[in-house]
């Protein structure tokens, strides 16, 4: 899986969570960028990542990433496996 199919999935599902199909995500996005993320719409959108492509963040994972592109890598390297 390439990064910009990865970016690709993450947008749908960014724009779904949200309400938004004006959202681009990048990989310097954060959740300063995106009016609505806080920390209950942050639970809903790791479990629609995992949803998305069939895979669990460990705990450590998901409280050390700081944007979107740490998440990208996160899913790029399990893809991999």
């Amino acid at each position: 899986m390439t990064g910009n199919e990865i970016f690709a999935r993450l947008n749908e599902v960014f724009r779904d969570v949200f309400d938004d199909d004006s959202i681009v995500v990048k990989p310097a996005t954060t959740a300063d960028d995106i009016e609505d993320w806080d920390s209950l719409e942050h639970i809903t959108l790791i479990s629609a990542v995992e949803k998305e492509f069939g895979m669990k963040f460990k705990m450590g994972e998901i409280s050390s990433m700081k944007n979107v592109g740490e998440m990208a890598h996160i899913i790029a390297a399990r893809a991999t496996k």
